[in-house]
């Protein structure tokens, strides 16, 4: 029987040519252990930008309007913004019916702006530099146009919250909502 020989420093294998491909292969695995490593280790982190739980609670809200009588406002706070909501009445709707969409320096119909006539939903902050415009409670000035005044600057909205006068640039913002009930509706 013959024997082979095998030249020295192969611990008894045949030369192949598999060295350089294991070695390939032990450099991706290693750095496929790396990378996942390194996204462990980083994932708290980026997972603590994500919003607090109470802040996400907040993200939408339920308000009851069945209490709110014809002609009175109420403010609630949805995002840590105050939000208006104005219950108007025929003469308030009639008001913001009729004005001439080329008079407003941000023209938007009261069509638009409402899912209900009568329930007139905006974000209470005027559009000029962030002030809480006066026009919620009855002894409140409502500027020229019946419907809020910004006594910071002289902003004056009219009762669909639409800008008639004075500095601030667009209306007052309608927030996302959705009725949930003849009388109940969901902001967020």
């Amino acid at each position: 029987m013959a024997q082979t020989t095998h030249p020295p420093g192969t611990g008894g294998h045949a030369a192949s040519g598999d060295g350089a491909t294991r070695r390939d292969f032990l450099y991706l695995a290693t750095g496929a252990v790396g990378v996942v490593g390194a996204a462990s280790a980083a994932w708290p982190f980026i997972d603590s930008m994500n919003p607090a739980r109470d802040t996400l609670a907040l993200a939408s809200i339920d308000v009851d309007l069945a209490p709110v009588a014809e002609g009175q406002a109420i403010t609630v706070t949805w995002r840590g913004k105050p939000v208006f909501v104005r219950h108007r009445n025929a003469k308030e709707i009639e008001e913001a019916k009729a004005v001439n969409l080329g008079d407003l320096r941000d023209p938007v119909a009261d069509d638009a702006r409402v899912k209900k006539p009568e329930w007139l939903i905006v974000i209470g902050i005027c559009t000029h530099l962030g002030c809480v415009p006066l026009g919620q409670k009855v002894t409140d000035p409502r500027g020229d146009f019946d419907g809020w005044f910004c006594p910071c600057h002289g902003s004056h909205y009219d009762t669909a919250g639409r800008i008639r006068k004075g500095p601030a640039p667009a209306n007052l913002v309608v927030p996302t909502y959705a009725f949930t009930g003849d009388t109940k509706i969901r902001l967020g």
